[in-house]
């Protein structure tokens, strides 16, 4: 299976993928830390995540999968959502939180 087969796999099995530097207990990176934070508010308690770190083809691959620059990046019943900012915007509107209603339960 190559890379962006994983990746596709990844973001269709699980209701709420983030891809990140780091994991959810130790992010290794602002944006990440974030991200995680911004997830938890909304309620969500557990969610698939990838560690790019520990792999150099997601972490490259991811970037073209969903043609986005950067990590993390967040997925939603596989619906690539964005990065970080496009995240906390979303949540200061309100529409991360329906976005997530009902989901976070699923994982």
């Amino acid at each position: 299976m190559d890379v962006q087969q994983l990746i596709q796999e990844q973001v269709s099995t699980h209701p709420v993928a983030l891809y990140m530097k780091g994991t959810p207990q130790f992010p290794q990176c602002g944006f990440s830390a974030t991200a995680v934070q911004i997830l938890k508010a909304c309620g969500v308690g557990s969610f698939f995540s990838v560690n790019v770190l520990e792999n150099p083809e997601i972490r490259s691959g991811i970037k073209d999968f969903a043609n986005w620059p950067t990590i993390p990046q967040l997925y939603i019943k596989g619906e690539f959502i964005g990065g970080c900012d496009i995240m906390r915007e979303m949540y200061q509107s309100g529409e991360l939180q329906q976005l997530l209603a009902g989901v976070a339960a699923q994982d």
